[in-house]
């Protein structure tokens, strides 16, 4: 037979084959982007996801920056340099957060070594306050009997003033109940002016004598009253623990 005309069918751009097969089989996929001069359908409403995408990659990159450092060159001290860079903390903390290079002595520094200026100096301070932080007392106590108690023998401890909870509890149960405002308005030592006070019952005169640092100047205060009374008692009887009856 002969020959038929061949007809040419017509060639699809590029770029509707992709749109065209991007739309079908009820896939999500993503579309290439068109360039405003190829497809000027599309228009800046575009969805930011790339632009979302970039900001926070760049916003990976910042934080991932690398710490800033500065080459020692010949005559430079620490404090110079402290100074130059606005340092957080002076050439002190400067020489912390580089000591493994720096060596034991401040006063040297060789040129050539890299301190360390930025992320890694502001770490060590953080390493550092964080370290004070957690070497730090945390132990609270009650604001009854039973937490000044405690809270005294800590106090003795730290003193080295002998005393037990038991002997502590008893003394003050005898003395005054309980009571830190207790005071003897009666006995010998009021009328010479110098009435008994506090949980342990404790004159003025004895309670500046053997008054412990840290703890209160008030005589009434229950945990200063305590530790004076005890340490008296260290001095005279050895322990608040062999004080049996009045002292």
């Amino acid at each position: 037979m002969p020959a038929k005309g061949k007809h040419r069918r017509p060639k699809q751009n590029p770029i509707t084959r992709k749109l065209a097969l991007a739309g079908t089989g009820g896939a999500a996929l993503t579309l290439p982007l068109i360039s405003a001069t190829t497809a000027g359908a599309v228009g800046t409403s575009a969805p930011s996801a790339a632009v979302t995408a970039v900001t926070a990659a760049t916003a990976v990159n910042v934080a991932a920056a690398p710490p800033t450092t500065y080459s020692v060159v010949v005559g430079d001290t620490l404090s110079e340099i402290a100074a130059d860079h606005s340092v957080s903390g002076g050439w002190k903390q400067l020489y912390e957060a580089n000591r493994a290079v720096v060596g034991d002595n401040p006063s040297v520094i060789r040129p050539g070594i890299k301190l360390t200026l930025g992320a890694q100096e502001k770490a060590a301070t953080a390493a550092k306050t964080e370290a004070k932080t957690a070497a730090k007392p945390t132990s609270s106590y009650a604001n009854n009997l039973d937490g000044w108690i405690r809270e005294s023998l800590d106090v003795m401890a730290k003193h080295g003033i002998p005393g037990s909870y038991n002997g502590i509890h008893r003394n003050v149960m005898r003395e005054s109940s309980g009571n830190p405002k207790a005071i003897n308005l009666w006995d010998i030592n009021a009328r010479n002016g110098i009435p008994s006070k506090g949980l342990l019952q404790v004159i003025d005169p004895t309670f500046k004598a053997y008054h412990v640092p840290g703890t209160s100047l008030d005589s009434y205060d229950p945990v200063a009253n305590i530790t004076a009374a005890c340490n008296y008692a260290a001095a005279r009887y050895g322990s608040i623990d062999n004080v049996n009856g009045a002292y």
